[in-house]
């Protein structure tokens, strides 16, 4: 943000200074020496003082999602113990409007049959779970990701354990071409129109709603028409399917 260059200028010419000192004591024993003029903070300049505000948003945006899902136990309070496809299955079970024959995600479901042993592991849907601690509360929570056929989009979705119930507590769907976590915080990475641009995407947990909220939104340079790699990727749960790749579109957005 280049109205925060000033002061990391400022930091950078501080730390130069301090070092000047510190060779200086070293062999010589003068008096301190300058380390030359640093930039003049410029504070933020409000436009249009006088505009009317506007009273409604300018596009409806889900910035939190929470669900109990119906029909999924979980032993002992263990997320771990819950299988990611029955997870998914209920999801589907729960929202026909989506996953119904007439539905824009049905091939998701009949893929799902896939996911089982002896399946056609390539033609399941379901990507791999991830737990960690998203929420707090200090026991795992689980992050779950299925692609959304017949279209190019993946479903993220992450769970945790409420009064012995499996809550959703973020729900999005978006062209992906990486999630991440950070954290406490879950990143997603999606295409952009622009060659070496994308955009990145990110929620964390809110005590308030109990649920994972949208933060930020950022509009990043990857390179000349390449993406980044993710820094890092968690701990995988055992069992799960291995992930399909998602293929790279054009962002809903």
């Amino acid at each position: 943000m280049p109205a925060r260059r000033p002061a990391r200028t400022a930091l950078a010419a501080a730390a130069i200074a301090l070092l000047s000192v510190t060779v200086a004591a070293c062999g010589d024993q003068g008096g301190l020496r300058g380390a030359g003029a640093t930039p003049t903070a410029v504070s933020p300049a409000r436009l249009w003082p006088d505009l009317r505000p506007a009273s409604s948003p300018a596009y409806p945006y889900d910035v939190a999602t929470r669900e109990t899902v119906k029909g999924v136990a979980v032993p002992g309070d263990d997320i771990r113990r819950v299988a990611p496809v029955a997870v998914a299955e209920a999801e589907f079970a729960a929202h026909p409007e989506d996953y119904g024959s007439k539905g824009a995600y049905h091939a998701t479901v009949e893929r799902t049959k896939q996911c089982v042993p002896g399946g056609d592991a390539a033609r399941c849907p379901l990507l791999k779970a991830y737990y960690r601690d998203l929420t707090g509360d200090g026991r795992p929570d689980l992050t779950l990701g299925f692609r959304l056929y017949p279209t190019n989009q993946t479903a993220v979705r992450v769970y945790t354990v409420e009064h012995h119930r499996l809550v959703q507590v973020l729900a999005d769907n978006d062209a992906i071409i990486g999630v991440e976590l950070a954290g406490r915080a879950l990143i997603e990475r999606s295409p952009a129109g622009i060659s070496g641009y994308e955009y990145r995407t990110t929620w964390t947990w809110d005590a308030d709603q109990r649920a994972m909220v949208f933060s930020r939104d950022e509009f990043l340079r990857t390179g000349r028409g390449r993406h980044s790699h993710p820094a890092g990727t968690p701990s995988a749960g055992s069992g799960s399917p291995s992930p399909a790749s998602p293929a790279p579109s054009a962002s809903g957005r």
